[in-house]
């Protein structure tokens, strides 16, 4: 979905917008729709904008509950808040490629990708507004070059488009599901099959907006799908390849946690924020000093191929494993 300036009475192009709901977003509320797309505003600063009539819906006024339908148009203005400049921010990036059409990002862990909900600083988005002097507005002006997102705490590959015709060639391939994206875990416990695919419906949890669930199909529920094969097996301990079909909000860390098997030092979905020596080392006859192995989710965007938007040229993008999961892996396998 593209963001569109929308020139209306009252308004400016720079305080309007204008777009339209694509087949996945069909049956979705308008509310969660604006979240979703101009995440810079709260779910409460859409539902007051709706209620004040500066929303609507194939030009008819509408309520933050109505659902949408492939094909409708939205416009409107968007609430007013204070402007945040995302000021440019000298922060290390590891480069994995780049050229005048798109950069591809080796993202380190405790990185958000972008600002919102009072995190304006520090972010990707403000070291790619140091780095580059032209990236794409298609997401906002929050969301310099932004395509796609990584968690903060989840390592890996992410590109980055320069320009709005980049962006929406792009998020084109996302959208139609024909990016490949392959993940790394380490996850709790024994994995019964070698390979499998988890499909569940997840929607946002009734009482924590920062949790997904996994659902039965309802009207909120998105539909999601993952593959995985296992790497390597270790007792208590098992290493993950995961292939997403769909990209839902924490997909990957819900369907592990679905399957009784969460993945490690997960906060969220574990129930445990790190991983020590001391929960490796199972004799412990020798064992003298305990040491944190990993303070995050042990999960990695390892590889991410896509076609080029302007060479058609299909190219794949690889991150190795960071140094916190490489160190908790060998030593698994050293005391597992």
């Amino acid at each position: 979905m593209k963001n569109i300036p929308h020139q209306s009475e009252g308004s400016s192009q720079e305080d309007s917008f204008q777009g339209t709901a694509s087949e996945e977003h069909h049956d979705w509320r308008l509310d969660h729709w604006l979240v979703a797309h101009y995440a810079d505003y709260s779910r409460s600063q859409w539902q007051k904008a709706i209620f004040a009539g500066l929303v609507r819906i194939n030009a008819e006024a509408v309520k933050p509950s109505h659902r949408l339908r492939a094909g409708d148009q939205i416009a409107g203005r968007f609430p007013e808040q204070q402007k945040t400049e995302i000021v440019p921010t000298a922060i290390d990036l590891n480069f994995i490629y780049e050229d005048e059409h798109l950069v591809v990002v080796d993202k380190p862990a405790n990185l958000i990708v972008h600002p919102g909900k009072a995190n304006y600083s520090g972010t990707l988005a403000n070291a790619l507004v140091h780095h580059f002097t032209t990236l794409s507005k298609t997401g906002g002006e929050h969301r310099p070059g932004i395509v796609h997102r990584l968690d903060r705490d989840t390592t890996g590959v992410i590109v980055i488009a320069r320009s709005d015709r980049i962006h929406d060639h792009l998020s084109g391939q996302f959208e139609n599901r024909t990016v490949e994206k392959e993940y790394r875990a380490i996850v709790w416990g024994e994995v019964n099959f070698d390979s499998d695919y988890i499909e569940t419906h997840i929607r946002a949890h009734a009482k924590n907006r920062e949790r997904m669930v996994v659902c039965s199909e309802e009207p909120e529920a998105r539909h999601a799908s993952t593959y995985y094969e296992v790497l390597e097996r270790f007792r208590g301990f098992t290493y993950l390849k995961l292939l997403p079909k769909t990209g839902r909000t924490h997909q990957l860390r819900v369907h592990l946690q679905h399957i009784r098997h969460p993945i490690v030092a997960d906060r969220l979905y574990g129930g445990r924020a790190k991983l020590m020596l001391s929960d490796v080392v199972e004799s412990k006859e020798h064992f003298r000093e305990d040491r944190l192995l990993i303070a995050r989710q042990a999960l990695h965007a390892h590889r991410l191929c896509l076609d080029h938007p302007v060479t058609g040229k299909r190219m794949e993008f690889v991150s190795p494993l960071p140094e916190d999961m490489q160190t908790t892996l060998n030593t698994i396998r050293e005391h597992r």
